[in-house]
């Protein structure tokens, strides 16, 4: 059973950084493209980074392209989201997923994802 669990949300002022890790058991980082979603209220879920299960290549949203890093520890099983300079824009839960290496399509569509986590909450105060 796949199982994602987000952590390091919280509320920070505009400017400012957090880090997202995503802890994944159940299934192996080195055969699955692992990638970051926000959603707003209102607002479709929207794809913010992704990293590949080959080489590590990371590809991001024009929207934090600069500002966010994502990268991953294949020995923890872990994802993580660097977020710097944020803007009250990149208020949204923050979610990973899991695509496998067998996925076709895009990193950016949610359709190739079969593996999501609850979220985390990140604020950012103007």
């Amino acid at each position: 059973q796949v199982q994602l669990v987000e952590s390091g949300g919280g509320l920070v002022q505009a400017g400012g950084s957090l880090r997202l890790s995503c802890a994944v058991s159940g299934r192996t980082l080195s055969r699955n493209t692992m990638g970051w979603f926000r959603q707003s209220p209102g607002k479709e879920r929207e794809w913010v980074a992704a990293i590949g299960w080959i080489a590590s290549t990371p590809y991001y949203a024009e929207s934090v392209r600069g500002r966010f890093t994502i990268s991953k520890d294949n020995a923890k099983n872990t994802v993580y989201l660097q977020m710097n300079s944020l803007k009250p824009e990149d208020t949204a839960i923050y979610l990973c997923a899991a695509r496998p290496a067998s996925s076709s399509g895009t990193v950016s569509s949610t359709r190739g994802y079969d593996a999501w986590g609850q979220g985390t909450q990140v604020t950012v105060s103007s």
